[in-house]
């Protein structure tokens, strides 16, 4: 035997040996199905055993119902293995603490978003100042450098050579040598339209000579910017000469992705780092979120502001924004970590008490750095996991259908049916009566005895009437007509011949039943109407009529 051929049968008892060790794993964690351990299972007996359809049928011992159906064991906890719906597991304490699951509480509060995202310096655009000529001429001279310059209001930018300049300055001493004050005011005027300081023009009035270059000065504080001319520039109305813009307060233009823009709004603080000064935070807020969204990036922009009175946020400088957006509305929210996200549906591990839990479908909305918010699923004060969930889930999502109970929410009490009296128990004021399937409670069409409530006429609930009724489920079990409306009367009293548990074949529909698979002991087939049954589609093998030895 060569060394390959020693390790095959090796290698399959190994993967057998594993497959062994983690079926008794399972075993051990979730047993018998529901998820009970397998002592307790033993140690606990039923009290009863429960029909179904019926809670008023209870028997001893394991068995069926009237309508064939297994009985369900009532446990001393006074749970039916049906009461939390499919998909419970139920784990002993011992287990729960080795698995280290930990639960939160569903509570409603505000939502506290922390949107992070990076933005980038710029000037306040109400506040910065393009610098154009109204006249064509030359720079003579400049008397700012180069962009960045800081500069004060008032202070010189540019002295300018042009003839209509001096052709206007030649209209107004002309004015003034006629004496004409239409003339005057006219000159004037024209001067000041070209962009002439008033103390350039009082100084003309005053010394009555033309100068050849005017200068012009900056209109407020700020920085030189887009610098585009230098001495001895030709320039012409439309001619952009350079820009001034104010940096005592600043924007910072941010982007945010398509779903968080309905988390914030006007005003909301804004916190943002830069790198080139760490450990310093500043503090701002919302200016302005625009209106359109970016379709290639699909996000949304927004306008920050900061006051700046250092000067140390510099145009085009690249930064870290925080926005806080801090809500009003109380809402419903679990611990972001009870979330558990798959492909087609949101859910949670919901912790039932005693050991039990089952996963639940949820609808999640809007989320912050600690919660995630609920909006339908889930309702206050219930507990979910948030750790060691993924492997509750793994377990419980085999069989769940992801639906809560809702006994008292949305399960409702009584239901309206159609359905047709059989028999009338005038004495101990009840009635046998065939009803249509009842959706709200998964219960199909059967036959079954009600009590009648005071509040109804029980004169009117003659064997034979078709009516609408009211079924009405109290918290003892019981079940009984609250409200009826009134189809078709019957024809009177009519004494049941059936004894206790007989089947009614008048009522049945014959053509999806074998009957060879039927228990044939208990059945009185004098009462049974043959004139509606197709005997080929009758199983004869095991039915034996009355009265046949």
């Amino acid at each position: 035997m060569n060394k390959h051929e020693f390790l095959k049968p090796a290698a399959l008892a190994t993967a057998v040996g594993g497959m062994i060790v983690g079926g008794a794993l399972s075993l051990v964690l979730f047993s018998n199905g529901s998820g009970d351990p397998a002592g307790e299972v033993a140690e606990k007996k039923p009290l009863y055993w429960v029909a179904p359809m019926d809670p008023n049928y209870r028997r001893d011992s394991p068995g069926k119902s009237p309508m064939g159906m297994d009985l369900i064991p009532v446990y001393e906890d006074g749970a039916g293995d049906s009461d939390t719906g499919p998909g419970t597991i139920k784990i002993s304490p011992e287990v729960v603490n080795n698995l280290g699951v930990r639960t939160g509480t569903v509570e409603r509060q505000a939502l506290h978003s922390e949107i992070v995202s990076v933005g980038y310096v710029k000037y306040d655009e109400e506040r910065l100042i393009h610098i154009h000529p109204r006249v064509s001429g030359w720079v003579e001279k400049l008397h700012v450098k180069a962009a960045g310059d800081p500069v004060k209001k008032g202070a010189p930018l540019y002295s300018l050579y042009s003839p209509e300049l001096v052709n206007a300055q030649e209209e107004l001493l002309l004015a003034m040598n006629r004496n004409n004050a239409r003339l005057i005011e006219a000159a004037k005027s024209r001067l000041l339209a070209l962009q002439i300081p008033d103390s350039f023009i009082d100084n003309l009035s005053k010394r009555k000579k033309v100068q050849q270059t005017v200068t012009f000065y900056a209109p407020q504080d700020g920085v030189v910017d887009n610098l585009n001319i230098r001495e001895g520039f030709y320039v012409k109305p439309g001619t952009t000469m350079l820009s001034i813009g104010a940096l005592d307060e600043v924007w910072v233009e941010g982007e945010i992705f398509e779903r968080q823009a309905g988390l914030i709004k006007m005003n909301d603080r804004v916190s943002m780092k830069l790198d080139y000064l760490p450990g310093k935070t500043w503090e701002g807020k919302v200016d302005y979120i625009y209106p359109t969204l970016d379709s290639k990036t699909r996000t949304v922009r927004l306008r920050l502001r900061f006051a700046n009175p250092n000067a140390e946020l510099k145009p085009n400088m690249f930064a870290q924004i925080t926005v806080h957006a801090d809500g009003t509305d109380q809402m419903l929210m679990i611990p972001k970590d009870a979330l558990i996200r798959t492909g087609s549906q949101d859910r949670v591990v919901l912790a039932l008490g005693e050991g039990r839990f089952k996963s639940i479908e949820v609808q999640a909305g809007r989320q912050d750095a600690g919660f995630i918010e609920i909006i339908g699923g889930l309702n206050e004060g219930e507990t979910v996991v948030t750790s060691a969930q993924f492997l509750l889930d793994s377990e419980s999502s085999k069989t769940s259908d992801f639906k809560r109970m809702h006994k008292e929410d949305e399960i409702p009490s009584s239901a309206w049916v159609g359905g047709e009296i059989l028999e009338l128990m005038k004495d101990h004021r009840m009635v046998r009566a065939q009803h249509e399937p009842v959706e709200v409670w998964g219960w199909p069409e059967m036959m079954m005895d009600f009590g009648v409530a005071e509040s109804v006429d029980i004169d009117q609930l003659t064997p034979g009437t078709t009516l609408h009724m009211e079924i009405t489920k109290h918290d003892d079990g019981s079940v009984e007509l609250t409200g009826i409306h009134v189809l078709s009367p019957g024809g009177g009293e009519v004494e049941s011949s059936e004894p206790e548990g007989a089947i009614d074949h008048s009522q049945m529909d014959h053509s999806s039943m074998g009957h060879g698979q039927m228990n044939q002991d208990g059945m009185d087939h004098s009462q049974m109407n043959h004139g509606e049954m197709e005997p080929t589609e009758m199983d004869h093998s095991a039915h034996q009529m009355q009265g046949e030895g």
